[in-house]
């Protein structure tokens, strides 16, 4: 069988959305820790970006005591991903900038906040369902197709070469074990990335096609072999004046499934977009507490695959429910695994935020790019132990 995950560069036009809502929450913290912010005066915030040619348009709901200049977060947004000129595709010294933003709902906001909220705790800011997953492919201990397409477009982005245009995006196929699910060869490799002739330099498409494929095999090192296929811009042309909000919308949360495992079988996707909003809301704070969960089940040895689904009410601190699934790969038994998880783990809103240092603004500018592959807190495998004794193993 053959399973295949895709990934996408941080100049595709649905992650330049991504970037600028996550930069405007990490400004928005940012003059919040000057303030003297805790847990209670934390700012609330769902943002929604739409990025058209020439037009960024920024929405949602936002309650904070800062005040940040939207049109410059913006545009230095933007112009950091290396959108300067029209010939990319967007420029952000000449973008039109329209806000939107309005103030949070106080039915929401009392109810995610200790000092004024029903519970007199911290609720989750909406209900929801949220998906963790982990298994043991890769040291990462995610799957090994969204691993190596990630590579990629990493690498991609940092080739230095100004010929590969920030937009584009990946995909990569894995041939694995009908009998034991066990992934065997990378079977095939696709790239699609604009071009900007500005500095072809009188390369044709063979030439370049042949640069963009060094790239990759090169990151790639140590699973290509003399079968493994490549393609590149298949369409046999992407001009680089053709490529983000020129030729293609971007919206906020628009590629989760790219983010999360990258349309791995098994890897269910849950809530909604994450880097958008603040962390009270779950969609962002259970999106990284079940993936913490379950890449700690799996390192502990309890399981060779495993899904966590946390379920929550809006205003209610604790999940709703715990559902785990180890594809019939667990040592125990998936209830005693659910039961050691509310043991052992606090995955309310407080504790998530916590224990993930979500508070951090560094942390929002750097998940638009990956959400688990970085020295995230989440990504730690520190429960290790105590599941292994919870589990008796």
């Amino acid at each position: 069988m053959q399973i295949s995950s895709e990934s996408i560069k941080v100049g595709h036009p649905d992650v330049v959305a991504d970037m600028i809502a996550a930069n405007i929450i990490a400004t928005i913290l940012d003059r919040e820790h000057q303030k003297g912010m805790d847990i209670n005066t934390m700012p609330h915030c769902g943002i929604e970006v739409f990025l058209g040619k020439g037009l960024c348009v920024v929405g949602g709901e936002v309650s904070t005591r800062a005040w940040i200049d939207l049109d410059k977060c913006v545009r230095e947004t933007v112009l950091g991903l290396g959108y300067n000129d029209s010939a990319v595709g967007l420029n952000g010294n000449s973008l039109g900038v329209m806000n939107a933003i309005i103030p949070q709902s106080p039915d929401i906001n009392m109810g995610t906040r200790a000092d004024a909220g029903k519970h007199k705790e911290i609720g989750a800011g909406d209900q929801g369902i949220m998906y963790g997953f982990a298994c043991d492919e890769t040291p990462e201990l995610l799957p090994l197709t969204y691993v190596l397409v990630n590579r990629m477009m990493r690498a991609f982005e940092s080739c230095g070469d100004p010929l590969f245009a920030p937009d584009g995006k990946g995909q990569v196929s894995v041939d694995y074990d009908d009998e034991t699910g066990k992934p065997i060869r990378l079977a095939k490799v696709l790239m699609s990335n604009a071009i900007d002739y500005r500095y072809a330099n009188g390369k044709d498409h063979c030439a370049i096609e042949k640069r963009a494929k060094k790239i990759a095999f090169d990151c790639l090192k140590g699973c290509v072999d003399k079968k493994t296929e490549f393609l590149f811009n298949p369409t046999g042309e992407w001009q680089a004046v053709n490529s983000c909000s020129a030729a293609d919308s971007g919206v906020t949360g628009r590629k989760l499934v790219v983010q999360f495992y990258g349309g791995y079988p098994g890897a269910q996707l849950g809530g909604g977009a994450v880097v958008n909003k603040s962390p009270e809301k779950v969609d962002c704070s259970a999106a990284f507490g079940s993936r913490y969960v379950a890449k700690n089940i799996v390192a502990a040895g309890l399981a060779k695959k495993c899904s966590v689904q946390l379920a929550y009410a809006i205003g209610i601190a604790c999940p709703f429910s715990i559902y785990v699934n180890t594809f019939g790969t667990g040592k125990i038994s998936d209830k005693k695994l659910e039961g050691i998880i509310e043991k052992l783990f606090d995955l309310t809103p407080a504790g998530m935020i916590d224990r993930f240092d979500l508070l951090n603004s560094d942390i929002y500018r750097r998940i638009p790019r990956t959400l688990f592959m970085d020295n995230y807190p989440w990504e730690k495998t520190d429960m290790v132990k105590q599941l292994k004794k919870e589990a008796g193993r």
